[in-house]
């Protein structure tokens, strides 16, 4: 798919067939994650793949939604704090790298047929109990990962650019 094709057809999905994602495909996304930048080229991320229904369904104590834990696959992206570089004001870029990484693995997804819906609104510590996370690591982000069970069109519930963007200031 072409590049906007992509962009404009990204869409967060709740509903997700049973169908296995290929290792393949798979892979493909986790190294469009693996090759996001990152401030001082740090790369704090670490990503969790989980598979196993036991364990995506134990991550109902975190977040907790039928059509998540029903997905094939869940990611959950982490981020070593102690790794991340650091602004001179003392600002940590940890999120921030995560983050440009998750948007690399949802936009592989998308190019692959695949869906994603980025959840933020989640029990760290419950992620953190269920999945063996060291207290240092911090997670950030997660999503569900599979084929849509049903089809969107693409995205157009966006503000227009003249009330987003600003020419030479504010």
């Amino acid at each position: 798919m072409e590049f906007y094709e992509v962009v404009r057809r990204r869409r967060s999905v709740r509903a997700y067939k049973p169908d296995p994602v290929e290792e393949e495909k798979l892979l493909r996304i986790l190294e469009a994650a693996r090759l996001a930048p990152s401030a001082a080229n740090r790369q704090p991320w670490h990503f969790i793949v989980v598979r196993d229904p036991q364990k995506r369904e134990q991550l109902r104590k975190a977040y907790d939604r039928d059509w998540f834990v029903k997905a094939p696959v869940i990611i959950v992206a982490c981020a070593d704090p102690t790794k991340a570089w650091r602004r001179r004001d003392g600002e940590e870029y940890w999120k921030v790298d995560v983050a440009i990484a998750m948007e690399h693995l949802v936009l592989a997804a998308a190019n692959e047929g695949l869906g994603t819906c980025w959840i933020g609104a989640f029990d760290e510590k419950a992620v953190k109990e269920v999945l063996g996370i060291p207290e240092h690591i911090r997670v950030v982000a997660m999503t569900p990962l599979g084929y849509p069970a049903e089809e969107k069109g693409p995205v157009t519930d966006r503000k227009p650019l003249e009330e987003i963007v600003h020419y030479d200031g504010w």
